[in-house]
């Protein structure tokens, strides 16, 4: 999380760069500020279709042109979709900036959804569906979003359903874009041996013509949670679980505290406490892990794992065991010197990696209109005391508010 620039074009669109001499490989993408919880209901699903059909054809190229102007250079070219932001992005060579920008440029504004193409994608849309379908661990995820936010925008599945995407015209693709664009909250994101001047100046070639378009989404934050309990039977061998619960936006000031205590619930490190007791302790898991996910004005948190039918009941208890743990023992001065370290260190190296880094910027100025330092970040962690997490704990983490969806294994 180094220093980087920012330049405003006269139509709203923000370049944010970074320049990084060591390397010969630029990342670029353009981040807008729309997703799925922007849709209405039958628009469920429109945004991913809108990302897929964007490689379809533009004014003036085919979609094999398209796929093939970059690759033809060592190039990649990929996008994705999210509750809230739909990204466009490639990796090339730095003497092909230029066309890197160029590409990004005419499949995210000049896009015409061609109707033999919808036809096609509709096909891979739905495949992309049932492999979803058949994969527990990555439609139980989806489920739990429906159970945390009922009735709500940020509870549909982004891929849609079969219905809707069935039904989805080129009229339903031009709409969505026209209603949602907004030049204000695009950001053209840059990490590369490439200087800031000539990114302005090729940005400027492709997008300055683009016209300023002000249209603001009304976004309404989730209400209505209750816990459930929901168990459903699947055609699987394991019991897969997923806990949830509502927890803080981006903009809540214990945003850092909570990441860093979910962390040590069930981080990535294999010395997380809900890995240590489930794993390594009792045998009972392959893996673990507790993710802390936030959107601008809600979020939640979410425990997944997967065991045999027989010992569902034990680890559950021992996860909510290491729950009241963290609520009822403070850390030591030693164990919570170490978690911060861990933590930074996780940080350190995740900020090496430049294409994470060109997203996390995008994100971060859209959502926040800032990108934190990494030494920023660091000064907000080594702040953290024991304390603070315990009363987060307490805060965020009452066993009774948590939802438990459960895929029963029929074999």
């Amino acid at each position: 999380m180094n220093e980087y620039s920012e330049h405003t074009l006269p139509n709203g669109i923000r370049l944010a760069h970074r320049q990084v001499t060591h390397t010969k490989i630029v990342h670029c993408g353009i981040m807008l500020d729309i997703g799925s919880r922007d849709e209405k209901p039958h628009q469920v699903g429109l945004a991913h279709f809108w990302e897929h059909m964007a490689f379809k054809g533009t004014k003036k190229r085919k979609s094999y042109h398209i796929i093939n102007k970059l690759e033809v250079v060592g190039g990649e070219l990929n996008a994705y979709t999210t509750k809230e932001k739909i990204c466009f992005y490639a990796s090339v060579l730095d003497n092909h900036f230029d066309k890197a920008i160029d590409i990004l440029s005419d499949i995210t504004f000049h896009s015409i959804f061609p109707e033999r193409q919808i036809e096609k994608e509709r096909g891979v849309i739905l495949e992309e569906m049932s492999m979803y379908l058949d994969s527990p661990e990555d439609s139980i995820q989806d489920e739990l979003d429906s159970v945390i936010f009922p009735n709500h925008t940020l509870g549909n599945n982004i891929l849609g359903t079969k219905e809707t995407i069935q039904s989805f015209t080129q009229t339903d693709l031009k709409n969505f874009v026209q209603e949602n664009l907004n030049t204000d909250k695009i950001i053209v994101s840059v990490v590369g041996n490439i200087s800031f001047k000539k990114a302005i100046r090729l940005v400027e070639k492709h997008l300055k013509d683009i016209p300023a378009i002000n249209n603001e989404s009304i976004r309404t934050k989730p209400s209505d949670y209750k816990s459930q309990s929901l168990s459903l039977e699947k055609p699987i061998n394991q019991a897969h679980v997923a806990l949830g619960i509502p927890s803080y936006s981006l903009h809540n000031k214990n945003r850092f505290a909570y990441f860093t205590l979910i962390h040590l619930l069930g981080g990535s490190g294999m010395n997380s406490r809900l890995n240590a007791s489930l794993r390594e302790k009792h045998g009972l898991v392959y893996g673990i892990d507790a993710n802390y996910t936030a959107f601008t004005d809600s979020g939640y948190t979410s425990i997944f794992y997967a065991t045999e039918p027989k010992n569902l009941k034990k680890a559950n208890q021992l996860v909510f065991k290491e729950i009241n743990q963290l609520k009822t023992k403070s850390l030591g001065s030693l164990q919570l010197k170490n978690l911060k370290e861990q933590l930074m260190g996780q940080l350190a190296m995740s900020d090496e990696s430049n294409q994470s880094f060109m997203l996390m910027m995008a994100k971060s100025l859209l959502d926040l209109n800032k990108v934190n330092t990494l030494e920023e970040v660091f000064s907000k962690i080594k702040i953290i005391e024991a304390s603070d997490l315990r009363d987060l704990a307490l805060e965020a983490l009452p066993q009774q508010d948590f939802s438990n969806l459960t895929y029963m294994a029929t074999y």
